[in-house]
């Protein structure tokens, strides 16, 4: 059994998280110029978890149950540890952050693929060519304007890549479950035992150099990349289907080339604009295409219809 997902309802949320993660490469620059990047990758996640701990407090939030905690355990392994020390550590092995925006580029295909693994989500050949197309036209954009040459740099991007579509398509299969607040919350709850003792040593073994940049960038990387944006990007997965909200992103390597110009002085040619209209095109098919949910997969998608269904049944009883 198959039900579509036709509703175009969280994309708002979709794309308000992706305008907060736009942000998060010339952040990571600007951190860099006074901090280690193992320490912004991880003191990140230490600084938020006491964020994460008052949200939880404040909102009451409920405890996991024994199959959410490992789901949470896989969310915290993607965006907590992976995605952040990896891009990081690119950019500190010399890659600008208009060329990391390729990782941004190819995260939409990546999480499609996650969502089909581990959200049972099935989309059309249709969702996968424009998927694929608007990727191809961010990786021909990025590769021209950049080095356009494999480096140890791009190795830590794939690492990127692939962690951070695992830990967004299971976030998003979670936020069914949960508000995509108390997601994140968790997640950074979980990795604290890890992220505050270790970031407290590298303080100690990597002194910053204290900056209003510095400091501005990591505080943006700690409220916003590393909290405040999966409220409303996990709640969109949630809500539009992680596979399709997911394509929204295609539009965030663009935002970040942008910001890059403004913020960092980094070149952007004028082929912006033709890669934009390409994508914009690839995205509008992307979100029109059919996208099911397949009911005979996961567990937890199995309750969770269910559960809807009797919702329904009461209503009409009532």
């Amino acid at each position: 059994m198959r039900r579509a997902i036709a509703l175009p309802a969280g994309f708002g949320a979709a794309a308000l998280g992706v305008l907060a993660f736009s942000f998060t490469l010339p952040a990571t620059s600007f951190a860099l110029r006074g901090f280690g990047p193992y320490t912004i990758g991880l003191g990140r996640a230490a600084i938020a978890a006491v964020l994460a701990v008052v949200a939880l407090r404040l909102t009451r939030a409920a405890r996991p149950s024994g199959r959410q905690w490992a789901s949470l355990v896989v969310v915290a392994l993607g965006v907590v540890f992976g995605f952040p020390v990896l891009s990081t550590l690119a950019l500190g092995h010399g890659s600008s952050a208009s060329h990391a925006a390729v990782v941004i580029g190819l995260l939409p295909v990546m999480t499609a693929v996650f969502a089909v693994v581990r959200a049972g989500e099935r989309p059309s050949w249709a969702f996968w060519a424009a998927s694929l197309a608007g990727a191809a036209c961010i990786l021909a954009f990025t590769l021209r304007n950049g080095p356009g040459r494999f480096s140890a740099a791009d190795v830590l991007l794939l690492g990127a890549l692939l962690t951070a579509g695992l830990g967004y398509a299971e976030g998003g299969r979670l936020a069914r479950e949960m508000p995509g607040g108390a997601v994140v919350s968790w997640a950074l709850v979980i990795a604290a035992p890890v992220t505050v003792p270790v970031t407290v040593a590298l303080f100690a073994a990597e002194p910053p150099r204290w900056s209003a940049a510095a400091v501005g960038g990591l505080a943006y990387l700690t409220v916003v990349s590393m909290f405040l944006g999966f409220f409303a990007w996990y709640s969109g997965l949630a809500r539009a289907g992680v596979a399709r909200a997911s394509q929204v992103q295609l539009a965030q390597p663009l935002l970040t080339l942008l910001w890059s110009w403004l913020l960092l002085g980094e070149h952007a040619g004028m082929s912006t604009v033709v890669a934009a209209a390409g994508v914009l095109v690839c995205v509008l098919v992307a979100q029109r295409a059919r996208v099911s949910r397949d009911m005979t997969g996961s567990p937890a998608i199995r309750r969770t219809v269910s559960q809807e269904a009797v919702s329904r049944r009461g209503a009409v009883d009532g």
